[in-house]
């Protein structure tokens, strides 16, 4: 890992709330991810399931932990099962966690190495009465492929048929979505180097230039930083492109007149950032964009104030219509009978806004999260509001990311990164 440690006081907590949730005598299991191959002998870079990660620190393939308050034997209600390093892996691989590192890593005092795992899980599960297992239950998951989680559960049932069973993803949806302090301060590291990256281009950018070097120079600028970088595929698309809500290609050259939309973010300790600014590319806003520029940000700013503690996410994106409606008639692009005309369930700012303005955020760019209950203190919200107008060649998306505070407004993580389209063109020229 690139990331400095992290200081296991987080992951100690983590699990302290997640028993909170656990109905008696009951043990919970998490894995790790698969390494996923990509053909002959390759694989993708690791990346750890976040839900393990989030209790344990362990950012290592093939492990599990077991959480089991309620065992008889103080020593495990808390284990983890890691893979036993040796002087083989420790030469092709590099050294895997010990026992020792383990413990500085997690707070874990109980580690066996996985060749234990059945044993001792019998041994757990006899005593237990119930066992919760985890799965992907985000509303936006593709599930059709097979992982370790997957067949961890399979088996798990097929071995024990009696046990009660009860799911793992409505408690970790509701304690990821609250942030620790130490979780924000890595979502700040996250956010200052993006604002690195950001800076870095604002010089770079000039008409002639391709969109993927622009991507270049954000990476560069990340993996300086001690990112392992983008915490999502980025979108970097000028002109036209900026319209396409999900353009990923960036294969196209940059061309004087227009305005590039860049939604991209660094990620740091497996915390994501979410950032979207459009600068110009020859250092000027035409009146046109600046009117359309000023009108997002203008409802990106009074968006931000609706995120208090207590804020229902359905209504409040229901406001936030209504304040793009009004910007969207003062541009000139609806008029009264627009809105006299419109379909409820596909109001008229629709057709130049047909995104949602805030997603939770964390160790997923879009984390998870409670979408039908009140939002609290320390979720982290995007606030990402924006016009498209394919007929100008023009897309206008500005976002950051937002910390929810019990009194005054919302603590903006990218509070330091430009946004207002006067300080955009004075750094660019």
């Amino acid at each position: 890992m690139k990331y400095l440690p992290i200081d296991k006081e987080l992951f100690i907590q983590n699990r302290i709330r997640f028993v909170q949730h656990l109905k008696p005598n009951s043990l919970a299991v998490f894995t790790s991810n698969d390494i996923f191959a990509t053909g002959a002998d390759s694989t993708k870079p690791f990346e750890q399931h976040r839900d393990i990660f989030h209790l344990s620190g362990v950012d290592q393939e093939e492990s599990i932990l077991v959480i089991f308050p309620d065992s008889s034997k103080k020593s495990h209600r808390e284990i983890l099962f890691l893979k036993e390093t040796n002087e083989n892996i420790a030469i092709w691989e590099g050294e895997k966690l010990t026992k020792e590192a383990a413990f500085e890593t997690s707070g874990i005092k109980t580690v066996y190495w996985l060749d234990q795992f059945e044993r001792v899980f019998k041994e757990l599960a006899y005593e237990a009465e119930r066992i919760y297992l985890n799965q992907n239950e985000h509303l936006r998951a593709n599930t059709e492929a097979e992982n370790r989680n997957d067949r961890f559960n399979n088996w798990c049932r097929k071995e024990f048929p009696l046990h009660e069973y009860e799911r793992s993803a409505p408690i970790m949806h509701a304690i990821r979505s609250v942030k620790h302090k130490i979780e924000l301060d890595l979502m700040q590291e996250a956010c200052n180097i993006t604002e690195k990256g950001f800076r870095r281009i604002l010089k770079f950018v000039k008409p002639g230039v391709m969109e993927y070097n622009i991507e270049a120079e954000l990476m560069h600028e990340f993996l300086n930083n001690r990112s392992r970088g983008f915490a999502y595929t980025p979108i970097i698309g000028s002109g036209h492109s900026a319209c396409v809500l999900h353009y990923i290609e960036n294969n196209q050259e940059c061309k004087d007149g227009e305005v590039i939309l860049m939604d991209f973010g660094a990620e740091y300790a497996n915390y994501s950032s979410d950032l979207t600014r459009c600068v110009p590319v020859n250092g000027r806003f035409t009146k046109r964009q600046k009117e359309v520029y000023n009108a997002v940000l203008k409802v990106k700013k009074e968006a931000t104030k609706l995120l208090v503690p207590g804020t229902m996410l359905g209504e409040y994106h229901v406001e936030v219509g209504k304040l793009m409606e009004s910007e969207l008639l003062n541009l000139g692009l609806l008029d009264k009978t627009d809105i006299k005309n419109q379909d409820p369930s596909w109001p008229a700012y629709k057709k130049f806004f047909m995104h949602g303005t805030s997603h939770f955020i964390g160790l997923d760019t879009h984390d998870l999260g409670h979408w039908n209950r009140p939002i609290e203190e320390n979720m982290v919200f995007t606030v990402e509001p924006g016009i498209y107008i394919p007929e100008e060649n023009l897309g206008i998306r500005l976002e950051d990311d937002i910390v929810i505070q019990a009194n005054g407004e919302p603590f903006n993580l990218m509070r330091n990164i430009p946004i207002e389209a006067e300080e955009i063109e004075d750094l660019m020229n």
